[in-house]
């Protein structure tokens, strides 16, 4: 697959969200009320050519540097602006001429509507695979988003590589993407169509997982999941039985994250404080924390929040200065539990 056969898709060949011909690239999450309120704010130019797969809006943003990766014409940029406020920016980096010159055209608009002295916004015309080329510094971004963009890319290690150069110690790459539930053969992944759409080049998800640990993501966190629908019969056809999936994932910069969940006897109690979050801070899928209540976390979650921007908004109970093993319930069995069950010490080789 050649990126200019994607760039003529999303520059000349699509006119507008109804152009599309899966729900693969497009936003069918529930929009939560605070961000129904902000993208009333963005110029309806913008939302008309929205692509995106899921919401990569993450909490906590004020006064951040944020950096969109395929932003496109600006929509989550200018959604971004509102929850990073005047002392914060965003940069969004897109390769489509066309995508950008319209995001650009709004950003006086824009900032008189959010009533900023200045636009807190800028666009770079860049490839994704090689952020190093642009105008950015290494370390400077507190927050990475991307929404549907990452499969489109033809180098996808070089663009994880890329965003943890970028990122701050303890910042964090939260994004939405297409996954699949298998490797897809290499004439699915050259077809035009299945990859403009977000398709042909859907990661087989146990792929991305030891990828994003390679490029130093060490405990890759799945925050929210749902089935695409492909209804289109031909499509159908080709894919056969292939099955896909829009994904959002919060990846953090964190130095010496361990491979497993290890259990310090520590918890944590959330004091509220996050605006989009007043009740219950939701980390990912299976940590859901109320506030006032003591709830246990392994080490690494542990540092996902003590070490983060996340700080602030938490009480920490306990250290690192006792271990007990595996955290209960994280889904890594030990190995000598057949043995344990056994009763005797041994167990047949495979």
């Amino acid at each position: 697959m050649n990126i200019e056969v994607v760039k003529e898709y999303y520059g000349k060949v699509l006119k507008g969200s109804g152009d599309l011909q899966t729900s693969a690239c497009c936003d069918a999450a529930e929009m939560p009320r605070h961000l129904t309120e902000l993208i009333a704010n963005v110029h309806d130019e913008v939302v008309s050519r929205y692509y995106g797969c899921g919401l990569c809006i993450p909490t906590s943003l004020k006064n951040c540097n944020v950096l969109d990766l395929g932003s496109g014409t600006g929509r989550d940029v200018y959604i971004l602006s509102q929850l990073v406020g005047e002392g914060g920016s965003v940069t969004g980096v897109d390769m489509t001429a066309e995508q950008l010159a319209t995001a650009d055209a709004h950003r006086d608009w824009h900032a008189k509507k959010f009533g900023y002295a200045k636009s807190n916004v800028r666009f770079l015309e860049g490839y994704l695979e090689n952020l190093d080329a642009l105008d950015l510094s290494p370390g400077s971004f507190d927050v990475i988003v991307s929404n549907c963009v990452i499969n489109l890319c033809m180098d996808k290690p070089a663009v994880l590589r890329g965003a943890y150069n970028l990122l701050k110690q303890g910042g964090e790459l939260y994004f939405a993407d297409v996954y699949c539930d298998r490797r897809l053969p290499d004439e699915l992944r050259s077809d035009p169509l299945l990859y403009g759409e977000c398709l042909g080049g859907a990661l087989y998800w146990n792929d991305f997982l030891p990828m994003a640990k390679q490029a130093g993501f060490l405990d890759p966190r799945l925050v929210s999941s749902r089935p695409i629908e492909i209804d289109n019969p031909e499509m159908r056809a080709k894919l056969g039985n292939a099955r896909f999936f829009s994904a959002t994932y919060r990846l953090f910069k964190l130095d010496d994250l361990e491979p497993a969940c290890e259990d310090y006897g520590q918890a944590v109690i959330y004091r509220g404080g996050v605006f989009e979050q007043p009740e219950t801070f939701i980390l990912d899928d299976h940590h859901l924390i109320e506030k006032d209540r003591i709830f246990p976390v392994c080490g690494n979650v542990w540092r996902m929040l003590a070490d983060t921007r996340f700080a602030p908004y938490f009480d920490f109970v306990g250290d690192f200065s006792k271990h007990f093993g595996i955290f209960p319930g994280c889904g890594t069995p030990s190995p000598f539990d057949e043995a344990d069950k056994a009763g005797n010490g041994s167990v047949s080789c495979c």
